[in-house]
């Protein structure tokens, strides 16, 4: 039977629940074509869309107007008699509703997670007016369509399961903006402006990762509907780490071309991006999406796993020690005197930490590929990751500042160098200047090389989006 939201969660045996989701629609639909991308509301797109978790029904893929997509609440199949696996509560069946106890936590917990759906799409929506190809404007556009689904699954859950107040944070999901002044996102690199389609590549494959390690983090949880919610919107996540870490491996391959092609590999002469400032913009994203994972040392995440509320990344498969009562993570920290010494953090205060590790070992495999790149043709630049103490705003090095080696320097000697480091207005201006879009089949901007195949084994000439 047609649903007004598509959904596997029998909704339609839930009339409270289904009234207020549908009453909830209208303000998103508002939302959306308010902060949506802008000027393509009304553009068809060959989008991908789920209508169920089974291998037939999530990747339905046909041209849809953005408005029009089938948003809609999809968990993966409850796995029969499934036990908490960790924490205080280790063996015990895993809860179908939110204990009293832990009410508060969860609520904050979905809560910031459903926030950083919407601000993603806040922060991406003037794009589609410097696009460098219909593929890649269609590639936005997934990714923009699928967070909104995202913020529906978290949306479901207030509903369902937080009574009123976990309406209102419903409708305050709706309410605030990346970057306002007044009613800012919650974490502040989803406040960040992204300004061109490398700061979008950045963002998908450092930004968006960071989500899939939280969203992983969650899958582990002892609340069932959150990890069978987060399970699958995992399926979709994994298309925005591919369209950031395959975009900057584009942007590396024609640079590397172009640099060949210059005299004195000067890629600005020829309309390239050079590979200092791909650096740069490594250095900003990666060290802000850090901050996501929180403070390396935290009380919340001893308490988030001690309760079974939120795991390590993949926790079964990784860890044998499932309590973390005993054993610590050493990591160097600065002292008073602005010294790097080690100290020992008790393993269950060093979830964060733990969970961040994971990341670093993902970014850094993405980070060899793009060298492969270089490599290859013959450059002796190598890109890199800047050490996890450089360019901190959250956690132990916040207070400190470091050199992307790692070395701790002065406040006045990290002002003066920082040019060196991330980008520059001159930088950015740079970059916004190659962002002339391209909307004609089968072209693509210079300063990006083509993909290696199209989407749904579709030629990459296919007409993606229909202006």
């Amino acid at each position: 039977m047609f649903e007004k939201i598509p959904n596997n969660v029998n909704l339609s045996e839930n009339k409270r629940l289904q009234r207020a989701l549908e009453q909830w629609q209208p303000n998103f639909i508002r939302w959306w074509m308010e902060m949506g991308p802008e000027g393509f509301q009304q553009d068809e797109v060959y989008l991908r869309t789920a209508i169920s978790v089974d291998s037939n029904g999530w990747a339905q893929f046909d041209y849809v107007k953005m408005p029009d997509y089938r948003w809609g609440i999809f968990l993966v199949p409850a796995e029969p008699d499934r036990k908490i696996h960790f924490g205080d509560h280790i063996g015990e069946p895993v809860w179908n509703d939110v204990p009293g106890e832990f009410r508060k936590e969860l609520r904050r917990i979905i809560v910031t997670q459903g926030d950083t759906e919407p601000a993603s799409v806040e922060q991406q929506r003037l794009l589609g007016h410097t696009t460098p190809s219909l593929y890649d404007l269609r590639n936005l556009f997934q990714v923009n369509v699928e967070e909104g689904r995202h913020l529906w699954a978290m949306v479901y859950l207030l509903h369902q399961f937080f009574g009123r107040d976990g309406r209102e944070e419903a409708e305050d999901l709706l309410t605030r903006r990346s970057g306002h002044k007044d009613t800012p996102r919650i974490l502040e690199a989803f406040n960040k402006p992204v300004r061109d389609w490398l700061a979008f590549f950045a963002f998908t494959m450092f930004t968006d990762r960071d989500g899939k390690y939280q969203l992983a983090a969650l899958a582990e949880s002892a609340f069932d509907p959150l990890a069978r919610s987060t399970k699958f919107m995992l399926t979709e996540e994994a298309h925005h780490l591919f369209v950031g870490e395959t975009g900057i491996a584009r942007i590396v391959k024609r640079t590397a071309e172009l640099m060949k092609l210059s005299p004195n590999e000067d890629v600005t002469e020829l309309g390239g991006i050079p590979l200092d400032i791909i650096q740069k913009y490594i250095n900003e994203w990666f060290s802000a999406s850090l901050d996501l994972f929180g403070s390396e040392d935290s009380s919340n995440a001893a308490t988030f796993f001690g309760a079974g509320l939120k795991g390590r990344y993949r926790e079964a498969e990784r860890y044998s020690d499932h309590l973390a009562l005993e054993g610590s993570y050493k990591l160097e920290v600065p002292d008073e005197n602005g010294h790097l010494v080690e100290r020992s953090i008790p393993l269950r205060r060093a979830m964060n930490i733990q969970l961040q590790d994971a990341y670093i070992e993902d970014c850094e495999r993405a980070l060899r590929r793009w060298n492969e790149i270089l490599e290859k043709a013959g450059l002796s630049y190598r890109l890199k990751l800047p050490s996890q103490r450089f360019n901190r705003r959250i956690g132990v090095f916040s207070s400190h500042y470091f050199t992307p080696e790692g070395k701790i320097i002065s406040e006045s000697e990290f002002k003066s160098r920082s040019n060196q480091w991330l980008p520059t207005q001159e930088d950015y201006a740079y970059v916004s200047s190659l962002m002339t879009p391209v909307y004609e089949r089968g072209k693509i901007a210079n300063w990006i090389a083509p993909p290696t195949r199209g989407i749904n084994q579709k030629p990459i000439d296919f007409e993606y989006v229909r202006r």
